[in-house]
């Protein structure tokens, strides 16, 4: 999560702003259509969250951070709601436990579509009052939303699987990954002084500011992402076994979780299968491996020979393969899966967090998790860019993340 950087709209972006939000709004509502409310209850581990939840947060956050700020006499839909659908912000009160959010049998879903559509209503009419000067502050919103439709689609995954049914979503084309292009090798790439991250007037968030400079060696990026087949050869090769291909620490949470493949892949007989939204259905080795921890794939990286690649390189790597002179050479930059970069998720030089509550859930978390970079085929349309920092902890399996290896070049 993060906090949106300084944007200005005017008036001219009145009407656009309303028909996002409506948009963005409905497609929550949509991605839910299938499902029954004790599909939306749901919650498999404390580190996911029952889709009806999720629903409820992002109400929660249009209704505390713009309706109740700055709409005089605006009463709370329910009081208790502050309470049980704030994530973590600390500035606003205490928050119900997340690994017990699955208690929550009330609100029904029901009661949350009516709390949803209700600050729907309030907001719309705050829109079309002229409210040009709190726009930034719905623009907020809506890319925190888009967030948790992904988190939504993950998260179910993650408590549809618990089930030996290998339930299926009732949405054909969510998470149902297509083959691979095959480009195989790696694209060189010269060193040099860099421009990364934004300090662009439109949306970005706050942890991709400010832009500065940054030295890079010269580098090799490959120009696919690691396939199902490749992931396989490492498994195959004893790879969970050899303890000089791990991380200290990577090492020691292989110990304690007995993980010898990647999540969702289940071994039937002599034969893989692999669980996705659509159901269990053999492995397809030409598709790429995913829900891969950042310890796996350092692991996999080393046992290539090869390593991760930075954050820079990636970002830098994007700009050259879309606006540059190698265009087109890198595929699958923001589809598919989130790749791990070996860069640590920590503030920008110069980065300085918002003031208020809006400002507390990006800074904190500067500490002890790694970036990712791109997108997945999960993440809203228009919602990535290229310098979009998304970041987990380094054990984390359940979000849609893969690998794409990078090499030193040697002067």
């Amino acid at each position: 999560m993060s906090v949106a950087c300084d944007a200005t709209p005017t008036l001219d972006s009145q009407t656009n702003m309303l028909v996002k939000y409506q948009q963005v709004r409905q497609y929550s509502e949509h991605l839910i259509s299938p499902l029954s409310a004790e599909d939306c209850a749901l919650q498999g581990a404390d580190f996911v969250s029952p889709v009806k939840w999720h629903l409820a947060h992002t109400t929660w956050f249009f209704e505390t951070f713009v309706l109740l700020e700055h709409v005089e006499g605006y009463q709370a839909f329910h009081p208790q709601y502050q309470h049980l659908f704030n994530s973590y912000y600390n500035g606003i009160g205490e928050q119900f436990a997340r690994p017990k959010r699955h208690l929550l049998s009330r609100p029904s879903l029901q009661d949350v579509l009516a709390y949803r559509h209700h600050v729907d209503e309030q907001i719309i009419h705050f829109l079309q009052s002229d409210q040009t000067q709190h726009q930034a502050l719905i623009e907020l919103g809506l890319n925190h939303e888009q967030q948790h439709q992904e988190l939504i689609l993950m998260d179910l995954k993650y408590n549809f699987f618990q089930n030996p049914l290998y339930p299926i979503y009732g949405l054909p084309k969510i998470d149902a990954p297509a083959p691979l292009i095959a480009h195989s090798g790696f694209e060189n790439f010269a060193g040099g002084l860099f421009e990364i991250g934004t300090s662009a007037r439109s949306f970005c968030f706050d942890n991709e500011t400010p832009s500065h400079q940054t030295f890079l060696k010269p580098f090799q990026l490959s120009r696919s992402l690691i396939s199902n087949q490749e992931y396989l050869e490492f498994v195959n090769a004893g790879g969970y076994e050899q303890a000089m291909l791990w991380l200290s620490d990577g090492w020691a949470w292989l110990q304690t979780t007995q993980i010898c493949h990647p999540l969702y892949w289940v071994k039937q007989g002599d034969d893989w299968y692999e669980y996705s939204l659509q159901g269990l259905k053999p492995l397809n080795k030409n598709q790429a491996v995913q829900h891969i921890s950042f310890y796996e794939a350092h692991a996999f990286a080393q046992w290539k020979g090869c390593r991760l690649p930075t954050e820079a390189e990636w970002e830098v790597a994007a700009q050259q393969s879309l606006f540059g002179p190698h265009q087109t050479s890198l595929a699958h930059m923001f589809d598919h899966n989130w790749q791990w970069t070996q860069s640590a998720y920590q503030p920008y030089p110069g980065f300085k967090a918002p003031e208020g509550a809006v400002g507390e859930y990006n800074g904190k978390f500067m500490c002890n998790q790694m970036v990712l970079r791109g997108g997945c085929d999960l993440t809203p349309a228009h919602h990535s860019r290229i310098t979009y920092r998304n970041f987990f902890y380094p054990q984390d399996r359940w979000p849609k993340t893969g690998i794409r290896l990078a090499k030193d070049i040697n002067e």
